[in-house]
């Protein structure tokens, strides 16, 4: 049999790498970067490859299963939502929707069949308890972004292959390629930079693999970040060196920043970061005196107590130094579809809107729609109106991910009813009692809906499915809208085909009002996520707007050109977008939102922890909880290692093994010593801890690791974005 090459797009990170896929028959037989891919240019890491393993998975799910007398059987996709119609539903409609939780994993964002229909299920699901990976990431990013810009994914990136200086913090992205940041082969990008002159400075924990390659590591202390980040603000205000540039007259607040910042000068915020007041002003001038300078903090400045504040201070610092949208600087992607910040009367709008209501037992307030994830084993615990008693996960694996994860567990076995739709039973979807499969990513379509809005670079591209899904198994959206059906009481036996035509017809008329049905006969013949993504492709800043603008973007045009000769359609470098792109009601920067203003009314200096301080880290072959059972990332050695400065561990007597006990937990954790990790800091990967009963993994429970977050409070959250606090938690080490 002839062997066959295909262009697709890897869904397992936020790079987004697009690939050539080589098979032969039904078999993979070699996967490479796509070396015309307009984007990543042929870049390719170990999670791209990993692409054969996950398709031939044994474990993989291929079919439904319902558990009887606590067995999983396999079941037909009519006998599993007959399941899910017997059980599922008298508690929706008896003890009503907030009754029934919904949460929602990292994956989804990859699965345009997730991401762009699950929205459907929330409004058809009606329930106040919707919770996702978000409170467990980037939130405070969204938060900050949405009070300055308008809208929750205006999200400034780092136009590395233009800018002369680059200060990251609490990120990696020579291991992950960029987080709320896409970014393929950041290192060679790195590399490329540093050889031009330009600079880059990592501030960490951790010696990282990204600190290692740049030119300068500063150690902060965890949990630092906003002491270092207002010592900076406040030394641009003191020492004169605000220069917002073009950007002035678009900004609203700059008194008000300027007042709320100067009580922190850097003498005072040294010790809260263990940074010298001297570098914090060297950084600061440094900064404005860079011809093209970026900020860029990630996951370590978002899970703290201050992740808001300092997600806030990044682009303020970025501001106020004329660096923000400007080339080199931090700019903003013009994504070709799904964009809101592409949509609608540029240059104001509505702005954001949060706390409109709060979780029923903590008062968390809901940020973005959502609640903290966090909150999910008390809603389950608390007895009272509103009490969770059924819990619908889709990709999402909790026990694993969220803080607390052997008390979630313990919660997840008093509830009445639980619908996983994975395709994995792993340590959440054991205690579902139907679990749904979606499809391997080689069998599914591919068109990314969030990461092209944080894109370093603008393109638009589309790959096909390699293979055909075995028959009768249905797309994800599918199973997506007779979820809705079945919440809607239209029953299980609805024509999936015309709900589609139904929800798609919703969504033209809104905009086009008497002219729906001729926009609707533009869409033919795509159906479903593909009649989607050309609905959002024409009605993008890039598209053919319906005919009137014919050399414009459509859904045919996209696909012709994602091929491995030409790799989708670039776009081009970032462009200035200020004011253009801009959602708040005063069409303006808001550089003070009241909001954040009151909770750094809060900050006070931070004391010193004694014993450990633990950190957690990334590994290029692991993509969180979900990947360790694939043979090309497992291999090599062990992962899941507590990582201890030499000397720590040498003054402790730890040899191979080390009891690590924090405020609400323990484990025992195999030792790992490291002369990157500074002296008092410990690091423990997240996402391990696959040795629990009824997790289907073979290769994973061979090397299960330990679970992070058994050590983590659930109570410890950002107040303002209701984010986990998952670093710079407070720990003892003994030998074990």
């Amino acid at each position: 049999m002839a062997a066959q090459s295909h262009y697709r797009i890897c869904p397992l990170c936020e790079a987004c790498c697009g690939l050539e896929v080589k098979t032969e028959g039904p078999r993979v037989i070699v996967i490479r970067g796509a070396e015309r891919d307009v984007l990543s240019q042929g870049y390719l890491c170990p999670k791209g490859v990993s692409l054969k393993d996950l398709h031939e998975d044994p474990d993989r799910l291929r079919t439904p299963l319902i558990k009887r007398d606590g067995v999983f059987v396999p079941a037909s996709w009519d006998e599993a939502f007959a399941e899910i119609e017997r059980r599922l539903l008298p508690i929706h409609r008896e003890q009503g929707p907030d009754a029934v939780a919904l949460t929602i994993g990292n994956p989804a964002a990859h699965k345009v069949s997730l991401l762009a229909y699950t929205p459907r299920l929330v409004k058809a699901l009606g329930s106040r308890n919707v919770m996702s990976a978000s409170t467990l990431d980037q939130m405070p990013k969204q938060l900050s972004s949405g009070l300055m810009f308008g809208h929750w994914l205006s999200i400034p990136l780092p136009d590395i292959e233009r800018s002369d200086y680059l200060l990251i913090l609490g990120a990696n992205p020579m291991v992950s390629n960029g987080s709320l940041w896409t970014v393929p082969d950041y290192r060679g990008k790195a590399k490329a930079m540093r050889a031009r002159g330009g600079r880059i400075v990592v501030v960490d924990p951790r010696r990282s693999e990204t600190a290692q390659a740049a030119d300068e590591h500063l150690a902060i202390r965890p949990g630092g970040d906003v002491y270092l980040l207002l010592g900076i603000a406040h030394t641009l205000f003191d020492e004169g060196l605000v220069k917002p540039g073009r950007l002035a007259e678009h900004l609203n607040g700059l008194d008000e920043a300027r007042a709320a910042v100067l009580p922190f000068p850097p003498e005072q915020m040294a010790d809260s970061c263990g940074v010298d007041a001297a570098t914090i002003r060297r950084l600061a001038r440094e900064l404005a005196a860079a011809p093209r300078a970026a900020v860029y903090g990630r996951i370590g400045t978002c899970t703290t107590r201050f992740g808001t504040l300092n997600s806030w201070l990044v682009d303020l610092i970025n501001g106020l130094t004329g660096n923000l949208d400007r080339e080199g600087g931090a700019m903003f992607a013009k994504a070709a579809a799904f964009a809101a910040n592409t949509q609608g009367r540029p240059g104001s709008g509505k702005g954001i809107a949060t706390g409109r209501r709060v979780s029923r037992v903590s008062g968390a307030p809901e940020v973005y729609g959502e609640l903290p994830i966090s909150c999910l084993a008390e809603e389950i615990e608390t007895p009272g109106p509103g009490q969770v008693k059924a819990l619908i996960t889709i990709a999402s694996n909790p026990v694993l991910s969220a803080p607390g994860g052997p008390r979630l567990s313990q919660a997840l076995q008093g509830l009445d009813f639980m619908l996983s739709l994975d395709i994995y039973v792993n340590e959440t979807s054991r205690h579902a009692d139907v679990i749904l499969p979606g499809l391997s990513p080689l069998e599914d379509l591919h068109f990314d809906v969030a990461f092209p809005q944080l894109s370093h670079r603008n393109h638009a591209r589309f790959s096909e499915p390699v293979f055909a899904p075995a028959p009768g198994t249905p797309q994800e959206w599918q199973t997506i809208l007779r979820l809705c059906a079945l919440l809607e009481g239209r029953g299980t036996g609805v024509d999936v085909a015309q709900l589609d035509d139904e929800a798609i017809a919703a969504d033209v008329k809104r905009f086009a009002g008497d002219q729906a049905d001729a926009v609707l006969a533009t869409l033919e013949p795509w159906r479903g996520a593909e009649r989607l993504v050309d609905l959002q492709l024409r009605l993008g800043p890039y598209g053919d707007q319906f005919g009137r603008q014919p050399e414009g973007l459509n859904l045919a045009k996209v696909k012709a050109a994602s091929t491995l000769a030409q790799g989708g359609v670039d776009l081009g470098a970032l462009t200035p977008r200020i004011p253009e792109l801009l959602r708040t009601p005063s069409g303006k920067i808001e550089l003070a939102p009241p909001l954040i203003l009151a909770d750094l009314a809060l900050v006070r200096p931070q004391p010193r922890i004694e014993g450990f301080t633990l950190i957690g880290r990334r590994d290029t072959r692991s993509g969180n909880s979900w990947m360790h059972n694939l043979p090309v990332l497992a291999k090599g050695p062990e992962r899941c290692t507590l990582l201890v400065n030499p000397a720590d561990a040498d003054a402790l007597g730890l040899a191979e093994f080390a009891r690590v006990r924090s405020a609400v937990g323990e484990l025992v954790a195999r030792v790992e010593r490291s002369a990157d990790m500074s002296p008092g800091v410990v690091s423990l990967p997240h996402g391990w801890g696959h040795d629990l009963p009824g997790v289907a993994l073979q290769l994973a429970r061979e090397r299960p690791g330990v679970n992070l977050n058994a050590l983590l409070d659930m109570g410890a959250r950002d107040p303002l974005s209701g984010n986990s606090v998952l670093g710079g938690v407070a720990v003892t080490l003994a030998p074990a």
